[in-house]
Order: C-alpha cells, then sequence, then structure tokens
C-alpha cells in the first residue's frame, strides 16, 4: 500500500468502517461530511495484519483492509483511465456494442426451468441483459399473465397507462401502432415517459401468423457509429432536448430528452428513439435543419441491415430487452392471424440488484469451495479422514436423516473454523481451545442466518453437553475427540447442561454433534462440495450480506 496521504484525506475519512462512523447493522454513516474539521490530515498510518491503521489530526483512529483499499482506490493515473470505469454499468463502458452477424452462433438464451432452479444460469441472463442488452427465455408456460412471473424473478413490475402487462395483438380501436398487425420500425418504448421504463419484456403466447418477425438493433453500436461517422451529428443530437408526447382519451404524457444521452464523461448512457412519439420541436429554422439532417442520418444507420438482428418468437420465448438501448421492431403479418405476445415493463435498477446478489452468493459459494479443496484436503484433526471429507461426511449423514436443509448446511459447515482460511485447528490439538465453533459461526454469519449459523457456534459446547448427560456418549469418542475435550472444558456441570439444553438451537447443535462424531469413515463414497452447492445457495441470506469492510 502506498502513503495514504496521496490519497484523498478526506475520501479515506469519509469511507472510515469503524462502528463509530458506521451504523453495524446497515453500514450506513453516522456523521455528515461538515462534521469533519477542515484541516483533517493524517497523522500517524501503519500496515499490519493485512490493513492500513490511520490516525487522525483529530485523534480519531480507522482501520481499512488492504484487499478493500487496492479495489476501491481511487484511479491515480487520471480521467482517461477512469472514464473507462463501468460506473453505474448503464454507459456504454460497461457493455458490448454487437452487430447482427455476432449472434450467428445463437441468441443469448435460457431455458426458463433452469433460470429458476439455478442461481449461476439466472445469473447468466441477468448478466446477458445488462451487457448486450437482451436474452430470450425459452420454455415459459404460455399461461395468461405468466410475463410478469417472469419480470418478478429479478425485479418489480412498473405499472403504467396500459395495467401491469399489455396484449400485443391486434385490436379493433388501438391507441398505438404497436396493437395492429402493421410493420413496426426499430423504436425504444415510451419516450415520452419520465423516468422511461428502462426494461420491457415480451412473452409469445401465440405467433401463428405469417410474418411478425421480431428485430433488435443496439442503439448504443448505431449511436457510436454516428459519432465515429458524424462527431457533429452526434453532439448535436446529444444537446437538442425533443419532445415526445402521448395521448388518448385518459393519458396525456409529455417528456423532453434528447435522442442521444450522455453522462458527465461523455460517455452513451441512454437512447430515446421512437418516430410515432416525436412532438414538434420549436427551434429556430436554421436549428431544426441541423437537427433533421442528424436525425435523418442516425435513423438510416439504425436500419443498416448489418446491425438489424431479426428472429422469432415462438410460444414459451420471452424476451427481456433493455430499453433505454436496444431498439426493437417487427415485420408485419397477417391480419388475420393468430399472434399474442404479452408485455411488461420493469427497470434496471432491480435487475442489477438482483445480479449483484447473485454474484455475492456466487463468491460466497466459490469461497468456501476454495476451503474444502484447499486447506479441507488436510488431516482433520488427527483422524483418518481429511477435514473436507469429514465435513462432507456429516453432511451426507444429515440428508440420509431427513434433516431439514439448514441442518445440512451446518453439518456440511461446522468445522470452517479449523481452516486456515478463518483460524487454525493446530491450537487446538497442541492443547489451546480455538474457539473454532465460535470463530467458524461468526465468518459463516456474512453469508448465512442463524438457523445455520447457531447449530455450528453451539456443537462443541453440544459435545460437552452430551459427555454431560449420556454417560455411554464419552465412551464412543474417538481418541482425537477425547483429547479436543479435555481442551474445550471437559463436560459440562449440571448447572451447564440445564442452561444450555434451555437454549433454542441446542437441539439442532446436538443432532449436528452426531453427525460430527459418526462423520469419520475411511474410503466411503462422498459426494464432493459441488454437490451440496445448490442446497448452500437457497440458505444464503441477504440480509447476511452486507457492505461491512
Amino acid at each position: 500500500m502506498s502513503d495514504p496521504r496521496a490519497l484523498s484525506g478526506y475520501w479515506l475519512r469519509d469511507n472510515c468502517p469503524c462502528v463509530e462512523c458506521r451504523d453495524p447493522g446497515n453500514g450506513q454513516k453516522l456523521f455528515q461530511i461538515t462534521d469533519l474539521p477542515a484541516d483533517l490530515a493524517v497523522r500517524e498510518s501503519a500496515e499490519r495484519d493485512g490493513h492500513l491503521t490511520v490516525l487522525w489530526t483529530d485523534g480519531h483512529r480507522s482501520r481499512y483492509p488492504l484487499a478493500w483499499l487496492a479495489a476501491a482506490a481511487p484511479d491515480v493515473h487520471g480521467p482517461e483511465t477512469a472514464g473507462r470505469h463501468p460506473g453505474d454499468h448503464r454507459t456504454e463502458a460497461a457493455k458490448r456494442l454487437w452487430r447482427a452477424a455476432d449472434f450467428a452462433a445463437g441468441l443469448p438464451e435460457a431455458h426458463w426451468d433452469a433460470h429458476l432452479a439455478d442461481p449461476a444460469e439466472r445469473a447468466a441472463v441477468l448478466r446477458a441483459v445488462r451487457h448486450l442488452g437482451f436474452a430470450v427465455l425459452r420454455g415459459v408456460p404460455t399461461t395468461d399473465r405468466q410475463v410478469l412471473a417472469v419480470a418478478r424473478t429479478f425485479g418489480h413490475v412498473r405499472v403504467t397507462n396500459y395495467g401491469e402487462l399489455f396484449d400485443v395483438r391486434v385490436e379493433p380501436d388501438p391507441n398505438n401502432l404497436a396493437f395492429t398487425s402493421a410493420a413496426i420500425t426499430p423504436h425504444t418504448d415510451n419516450p415520452y415517459r419520465d423516468p422511461v421504463p428502462t426494461l420491457q419484456l415480451l412473452h409469445c403466447l401465440e405467433n401463428a401468423a405469417e410474418g411478425g418477425d421480431s428485430g433488435l438493433v443496439d442503439g448504443f453500436a448505431a449511436a457510436d457509429l454516428l459519432r465515429t461517422e458524424a462527431p457533429e451529428d452526434f453532439a448535436l443530437l446529444t444537446r437538442t432536448p425533443v419532445p415526445f408526447a402521448f395521448r388518448d382519451r385518459t393519458t396525456e404524457l409529455h417528456a423532453e430528452r434528447p435522442l442521444i444521452e450522455t453522462d458527465a464523461l461523455g460517455r452513451i448512457r441512454e437512447i430515446r428513439f421512437n418516430n410515432r412519439s416525436i412532438g414538434t420541436l420549436r427551434l429556430p429554422a436554421a436549428d431544426l435543419d441541423a437537427f433533421y439532417a442528424a436525425y435523418r442520418r442516425f435513423a438510416a444507420i439504425t436500419l443498416r441491415p448489418e446491425l438489424q438482428l431479426t428472429f422469432r418468437l415462438d410460444p414459451g420465448d420471452c424476451l427481456v430487452l433493455d430499453n433505454t438501448r436496444l431498439l426493437h421492431a417487427r415485420t408485419a403479418f397477417d391480419r388475420d392471424g393468430h399472434r399474442h405476445l404479452q408485455g411488461c415493463y420493469a427497470d434496471l435498477d432491480s435487475l442489477g440488484s438482483t445480479l449483484a446478489v447473485l454474484d455475492r452468493h456466487t463468491e460466497a459459494l466459490d469461497t468456501l469451495q476454495e476451503l474444502f479443496e484447499g486447506e479441507g484436503a488436510e488431516e482433520y484433526l488427527g483422524e483418518a479422514v481429511t477435514q473436507a471429507e469429514h465435513m462432507l461426511q456429516a453432511a451426507v449423514l444429515a440428508h440420509r436423516d431427513g434433516a431439514p436443509p439448514h441442518l445440512v448446511a451446518a453439518a456440511l459447515l461446522h468445522d470452517v473454523g479449523h481452516f486456515h482460511g478463518a483460524v487454525t485447528g493446530a491450537q487446538l490439538m497442541a492443547g489451546t481451545d480455538n474457539r473454532h465453533s465460535h470463530t467458524g459461526a461468526d465468518w459463516l454469519a456474512r453469508w448465512f442466518g442463524s438457523e445455520v449459523t447457531e447449530p455450528i457456534r453451539l456443537h462443541v459446547a453440544a459435545k460437552r453437553y452430551l459427555c454431560a448427560v449420556e454417560p455411554a456418549y464419552r465412551a464412543g469418542l474417538s481418541e482425537a475427540s477425547e483429547h479436543t475435550l479435555r481442551v474445550q472444558g471437559g463436560p459440562m456441570t449440571a448447572e451447564e447442561a440445564a442452561a444450555f439444553a434451555a437454549l433454542p438451537a441446542a437441539a439442532d447443535a446436538v443432532a449436528v454433534r452426531r453427525w460430527d462424531d459418526l462423520a469419520k469413515t475411511t474410503d466411503t463414497d462422498t459426494p464432493a462440495f459441488d454437490h451440496f452447492r445448490p442446497l448452500l445457495a437457497g440458505l444464503l441470506s441477504a440480509d447476511a450480506i452486507g457492505t461491512r469492510r
């Protein structure tokens, strides 16, 4: 770590993770920036045990994990490299711009059943929507209102004047050309709203009509081409507010936004493009001529064949697309043909939130798997099996006994406190209690709720309890387990046993203890950690995964 004085002092102090500065439960700051003194500076600093400790001139002391500093510290190479940072993942910096030929091998897609059952598959779908702008789910049940269930797998439905959902089919008295059989050119939806719905879902219930193929254009790629080929036109379209409007018998909506919106660093962030909804611009004639020349050039780019991805939605297909980036279209179809899609709107912030939680879950499971496959391959405290084999066997025993998922997980993870990644068990065998049940439970609490962690916290106490209330139990302990019993305090007194039995998680801890005692068999066909990942994924707690540093 470089000298902390090279960093902004206010930035460093503003990110102090201590309990005086942040609520330990939710991580939110407990002070205002104006509470910091005007002459704030670093008085002393030191690195130790993977942390940077800073003493400030006002007497406050902060402690930062070096890994966090390495990941979070501001870019020291200037605005050019900072501009490549994806930021909120809405700008072109976080996207892969594409042409139709990029999907010659197939669309980004997944089966609905896998999307529901496998968090990794669901994360891949959501990542495709964020990175490429769209994904298709296959095999979604063709039942009425099912599109709402799809949206709710990653977010919340945005209700509009069209309702929770809308039916895309030929209507006798349509208030929108989408509800006819006419061809629809590439466009974004609802540009007259503020804010615009950022996601759109289209679920095919029936498509037996001649025609009616779907089309997508990467609006960011089209804008990028305009910027390259006609930079003045690009700049004009980013700074000219365009009036969009919609009105029918019950609704009147207006919004003024540029066709191409950029962020403070000039990166493309949003496209609003809908010829059916553009109102009347009120500009001087020369400005109008310049605008329409740029508008026509941009529109022509969106119609280039190499940008237009065309495909057919079949019954059971659900298209999820970024409505701030992709332009969608359809070909004309036979008015008397049967074509019925149901659509709804949602928002990218919920999708991003769901993806972030899924990624945190993946990180948690990957961390545990690395422990099982790394430190777990080592000797288990004098027993004939490795640490990983012991815990995997315990989980298998719990499962065979019909234990609920949280107890199978507790059996699987009960000894992570012995791993070098948390604390080592070497002290225990050397005669010093390492309190691995507590350190393991505390370490796991970042990911799991108390139904998993409390039986782990109490499983050593459960051994001491059983030795006190079941004389035959102690006689069955292995030599290594007898040794650790003595180090951990020996059998409980009668008063201690009564107090333990009254604890809410005592019965679960005793169950984990019994599986623990039996899980020391050599040459047993035990499944690998991968076998238990889905079970653990179902128990990961969003509430238990905070932003604490």
